[in-house]
């Protein structure tokens, strides 16, 4: 039997692709602009509000999407980086997952110990398992956050590399770093469904990283990393069909595995210049 003849694998496919798609675009910025400490506190967010979504009687997706776009604005207003700002948020944010932890007892309490199932999703994903409303709403919201990326990425760009000049310029750098720490954050509580809180990473910073390890023009790398994020999706749910292993972990494993052979590659070719 084909993988595209069963429902839930197109499911996969189609929102993964999506999720994957955003997660590529926006991780090539949050990686250039050294902010991925940033992305991975937003995955401990993303688990305590759909965990506190759940826990008041809303939708899943609701906590996760309302509470990662309102600490990405938060913390988007803090303006740059430092090591105050970094040790306090890392503070906050430990106290958050643990607030989720609480939540999630909370929840197993309240209903019955299979319930403690719905973290083990939200930590780690369930891309296998979406629901047809999940998967509308995971590929519109990828498609209308990478076409939002695609709109400002010149002027973020420029913004990223030399902020001084572009701010010089009459580049809107408030403006524009509010609006980018929201597609961050929606990018990791969509990213929540395919991989889970804890695994953000495999989707937003790996494929990245891999791009520019690979090539040193912008927009160029802005596409590799897309392509990877969308190619190592598509694979892992592709072994996922045949091996018993979950897909999430296949998918951040390839990403890893990519990483490192583009690490070997560029060493290869640094040593092969110098000789």
């Amino acid at each position: 039997m084909s993988l595209l003849a069963l429902e839930f694998m197109r499911n996969a496919f189609i929102a993964g692709g999506c999720i994957a798609l955003a997660a590529g675009l926006v991780g090539y910025f949050v990686v250039l602009r050294n902010q991925v400490f940033t992305a991975d506190a937003l995955g401990h967010v993303a688990f305590t509000g759909g965990l506190g979504g759940a826990l008041a009687g809303l939708n899943i997706l609701a906590g996760v999407f309302g509470s990662c776009i309102a600490v990405g604005l938060a913390v988007g207003a803090l303006g740059g980086r430092g090591r105050g700002r970094d040790v306090a948020i890392g503070t906050v944010f430990a106290w958050v997952l643990g607030l989720g932890v609480l939540f999630l007892s909370l929840y197993t309490t309240a209903r019955s110990a299979a319930a403690g199932t719905l973290g083990v999703s939200v930590l780690f994903g369930s891309i296998l398992g979406l629901q047809p409303a999940q998967v509308v709403v995971g590929s519109l919201t990828g498609i209308a956050t990478a076409a939002v990326l695609l709109l400002i990425a010149r002027p973020l760009l420029f913004l990223s590399v030399d902020p001084d000049v572009a701010v010089a310029r009459g580049v809107p750098a408030g403006g524009l770093t509010a609006l980018f720490f929201i597609l961050v954050a929606v990018t990791v509580a969509e990213s929540v469904q395919a991989v889970g809180a804890l695994l953000i990473f495999g989707l937003m910073v790996t494929p990245a990283a891999v791009a520019q390890n690979l090539s040193t023009r912008p927009w160029v790398a802005m596409a590799l990393s897309a392509a990877i994020a969308v190619a190592v999706v598509w694979l892992g749910l592709v072994l996922a069909f045949y091996v018993a292993l979950p897909a999430s972990f296949l998918i951040t494993a390839l990403a890893f595995a990519v990483y490192v052979g583009s690490g070997l590659a560029r060493r290869m070719s640094h040593a092969g210049g110098l000789a």
